[in-house]
């Protein structure tokens, strides 16, 4: 089985330059949660997933939506070579950005 990655979040807070406020906002943790987290309390897997999709990913969690992930499993699944070309089309385009 896979282990997980530890994330460092206190780190990428400060690599980001916010408070932890501001930080553990954005994944809906209170401050004092994000707090204890980052003096080495063991961060749920959930939790993880969502700090590394909004902070490191830098993913608008509020524009994500379950009608969208259909879509993409769905194009995974029936053209995968139509999905991998438009996946290095928005890489181009974010790049470009």
């Amino acid at each position: 089985m896979k282990t997980p990655e530890k994330i460092d979040a206190r780190e990428i807070r400060h690599k980001l330059g916010l408070n932890q406020q501001q930080f553990w906002s954005k994944l809906g943790v209170t401050q004092s949660g994000g707090s204890r987290y980052e003096s080495g309390r063991n961060m749920p897997r959930p939790v993880q997933q969502l700090l590394r999709l909004v902070h490191v990913e830098q993913i608008d969690i509020a524009k994500v939506r379950k009608e969208d992930f259909e879509v993409v499993e769905f194009l995974k699944a029936s053209n995968p070579d139509l999905f991998k070309d438009l996946k290095k089309q928005a890489r181009a385009y974010r790049k470009a950005a």
